[in-house]
């Protein structure tokens, strides 16, 4: 497995976002990090990414180390990371691309789509060797990825507003085109064809360009999970990693036993990722075996129960028994409202509000560190 995060960089002196960063603070941390750091779309982001990891435990050393770096050399600037899908009140419109030929032809391409790309996202990648598996089993899991939204969210505030929606940041992604509700497929040799077919129009270059909520990775023998906002909490996100790992295996141990999940139609898991998106774990999602809606936090100790031997052999039960704590304290997304309105209550203007959450995330993202 292995684990890439995308964090936003803050001014420590304004809490805004830093829209030109140093070209030093890169550098510095390449020195430290090699190529696990790496530049992002928007020059106000950093990206990571694990080496590949044997289990959670690694990943959590990596990630560790990782976050550690970045925060350490950007203090060094005057600056700090922030592990969230999008920064509370930050003007998309006064920022800028990274000067890059891929990021470069994206924004021509894009226009005011890529423009407005203020997110930062969490991807988790999972191997899986035989390729018509991992067709197979992409099939399947894409039933939960709303489940592992919803733990994730991160995004509620954008351009200073509250959105009322626990995952703003898919309402901007979803903008741009091959997002969402990954396409189900026979085989593997079918999904290449299907690229190919894009590639030969000239539409895409390669796989590296269609941007499902998952997709069989086009560098790696991995499923690589996409949906998931970025976690502010270190401990949440090994807990989204561990989770969407157990599932896989989940599903490949009933597949090697000639059973499978059942596949429902694309339109029921593109409603409980909106709901996902809307409410995260504060609602309920449709169990569309039982063809009702149920408590969000019903459906996630059922999810729990199936999983429990995976996550046993795998060496990560602590991991997905935290889930339990981020039901019990909210996600990221609610700590930031409840931070905000409790600022506003006691008398803060809004603008103070928004920093104290900014205040909130930059702690956050280092405390487990």
């Amino acid at each position: 497995m292995g684990v890439e995060e995308e964090y936003l960089l803050v001014d420590l002196a304004t809490r805004d976002l830093a829209a030109n960063p140093p070209a030093e603070l890169l550098r510095d941390c390449e020195a430290r990090l090699g190529t696990r750091v790496t530049a992002e779309f928007m020059r106000s982001q950093i990206e990571v990414g694990t080496r590949v990891c044997a289990n959670t435990d690694e990943a959590r050393g990596e990630l560790q180390e990782l976050r550690g770096t970045v925060a350490e050399v950007a203090g060094q600037y005057g600056l700090a990371p922030i592990a969230a899908s999008t920064h509370p009140f930050a003007d998309w419109s006064q920022q800028s691309h990274t000067d890059k030929e891929r990021y470069d032809d994206l924004a021509q391409a894009l226009q005011a789509n890529a423009r407005r790309l203020l997110i930062s996202g969490m991807h988790v990648h999972v191997a899986v060797e035989e390729e018509d598996m991992r067709i197979d089993l992409m099939n399947q899991v894409t039933y939960f990825l709303p489940h592992i939204l919803a733990l994730s969210t991160s995004s509620p505030f954008w351009d200073g507003e509250n959105t009322g929606l626990m995952s703003y940041r898919l309402t901007v992604f979803d903008a741009l085109p091959r997002t969402g509700v990954p396409e189900r497929f026979d085989s593997f040799g079918e999904y290449e064809r299907m690229v190919a077919r894009l590639v030969n129009a000239g539409v895409i270059e390669d796989g590296t360009k269609i941007w499902w909520d998952m997709r069989p990775s086009a560098r790696y023998p991995t499923l690589e999970m996409r949906i998931s906002d970025i976690c502010t909490s270190l401990d949440d996100t090994l807990t989204v990693a561990a989770l969407y790992q157990c599932l896989l295996s989940m599903l490949y141990r009933l597949r090697t036993s000639n059973q499978r999940w059942r596949i429902y139609p694309r339109i029921c898991v593109e409603e409980n990722r909106w709901r996902a998106q809307r409410y995260g774990i504060t609602d309920t999602m449709v169990d569309f075996g039982l063809g009702e809606q149920v408590p969000y936090d019903e459906l996630l100790a059922e999810i729990m129960e199936m999983v429990a031997p995976d996550a046993e052999a795998l060496g990560c039960g602590d991991d997905v028994r935290h889930a339990r704590e981020i039901l019990a304290r909210g996600t990221s997304a609610q700590n930031q409202i409840r931070i905000f309105d409790a600022a506003v209550a006691a008398g803060a203007t809004r603008e103070a509000a928004l920093r104290d959450v900014v205040d909130w995330l930059i702690a956050e993202t280092v405390r487990d560190l």
